[in-house]
C-alpha cells in the first residue's frame, strides 16, 4: 500500500510537473512575442525620430535660406518704384537748353547721388550696347536692319535695364540688329 502510494505521489508530481512547464512555455512564447512586438515598435519610433529631425533640418535650411533672400533683397520693391524716376532725371538731364542748364545741375547732382545709392545696395545697370542680345536680362522692343554690325546685336538702348545682385530687377528694353535678307 505504501507503495502503491508512493506510486501515486509520483503519478501527481510529474503531473503536475507538466501542469507547471506547460504555463511556463505559454508564458515564454507570449513575452517573446511581446518582445518581438516592442522591438518592431521602437524600430519604428526610430526611423519616425530620424524622419522628424531630417525635416526639422530642412525647414532650419529653408528658414535661413529665406532669411538670407529677404535680407539679400530688402528694398526689392521700393527700389523697383525708384527707377522711372531715375528714368526721369536721365530724360531731363538730355534736354539741352541754355535757360535751364543750372536746373540740369542740380538734376544731376540728384541723380548722381541716386545712382551713388542704388550701387552701394548692390543695384547694377545691364551693359546692353554693343552687346549680344540675351533674352534672359533683356526686352527686344524692335528691329532695325544694320550691316555694319553682327545680327541680333543691341544697336540702342530703350530703356535701362537693371540687375539687383544677381536677380533680374527691370529687363533693359533694347532695339535689335538684324541683316537685310536676300
Amino acid at each position: 500500500m505504501k507503495e502503491e502510494k508512493i506510486e501515486t505521489e509520483k503519478t501527481e508530481i510529474e503531473n503536475n510537473k507538466n501542469n507547471v512547464q506547460k504555463p511556463v512555455k505559454e508564458r515564454k512564447k507570449k513575452i517573446d512575442k511581446e518582445k518581438d512586438e516592442l522591438i518592431k515598435a521602437n524600430l519604428d519610433l526610430k526611423e519616425k525620430v530620424l524622419r522628424i529631425t531630417a525635416e526639422m533640418q530642412n525647414m532650419k535650411r529653408r528658414y535661413e535660406l529665406d532669411m538670407a533672400n529677404l535680407y539679400k533683397y530688402e528694398g526689392f520693391n521700393i527700389i523697383e518704384k525708384i527707377l522711372p524716376v531715375i528714368d526721369n532725371f536721365e530724360r531731363a538731364m538730355n534736354i539741352k537748353n541754355p535757360e535751364n542748364e543750372k536746373f540740369l545741375e542740380g538734376f544731376k547732382m540728384i541723380y548722381e547721388n541716386l545712382i551713388a545709392i542704388l550701387k552701394e545696395k548692390g543695384i547694377t545697370e545691364i551693359e546692353a550696347l554693343n552687346k549680344s542680345f540675351d533674352p534672359n536680362i533683356m526686352n527686344a522692343m524692335m528691329t532695325e536692319v544694320n550691316e555694319e554690325v553682327d545680327s541680333n546685336t543691341v544697336i540702342k538702348v530703350l530703356q535701362k535695364g537693371y540687375m539687383y545682385h544677381d536677380k533680374l530687377l527691370r529687363p533693359a528694353m533694347v532695339c535689335v540688329s538684324e541683316k537685310e535678307s536676300e
